[in-house]
């Protein structure tokens, strides 16, 4: 699979479950849902995304709790758990999909370096993440979050509906 039909692969997997997805971005700024968007039929599929810029936003619109935020801040594990069990509710999706990161050039600093991002993706009671560190540009960082976090979306479902299957 290339990582341009990625998002094309998501949209037919999540159908051929019948399960829906809903997403919250941040440092993404709407890219990926855009990107499901773009896919024919994708609404089959697709709950419904938030943009979530501001510890505000992420509070408010998908319940990430303050303390989180002040404790580990906005780029981190913790925060994309939180969005991602905040999309899930909101959109009542069976899968939902975060991203928190810094897409550069400016905005890093000691131990969260530009190119770090978190992934958020929630399921059935369960949350998990990943970590990466881009080395390209804003745009190129954007992409390669977006990439990551539907292939980690793509994964799962298939290392999960293969085991139901069974």
């Amino acid at each position: 699979m290339t990582e341009k039909n990625i998002e094309t692969n998501v949209v037919a997997l999540l159908k051929k479950y019948n399960l829906q997805l809903g997403i919250a971005e941040s440092c993404t700024g709407g890219l990926m849902g855009h990107r499901i968007t773009d896919v024919p039929g994708s609404s089959q599929i697709f709950r419904g995304g938030v943009v979530v810029y501001s510890y505000e936003a992420k509070e408010t619109l998908l319940g990430v709790k303050h303390e989180t935020l002040v404790a580990h801040g906005a780029v981190s594990a913790e925060v994309a758990i939180e969005m991602a069990e905040g999309a899930r509710r909101i959109f009542r999706s069976d899968y939902a999909l975060s991203i928190t990161g810094i897409a550069g050039p400016g905005g890093g600093m000691p131990g969260k370096p530009v190119g770090l991002t978190y992934i958020g993706l929630a399921f059935d009671g369960e949350t998990r993440w990943q970590k990466h560190i881009w080395q390209g540009t804003r745009a190129e960082n954007k992409m390669q979050s977006v990439n990551a976090a539907l292939q980690f979306l793509f994964d799962t479902v298939m290392a999960r509906e293969g085991e139901n299957a069974k």
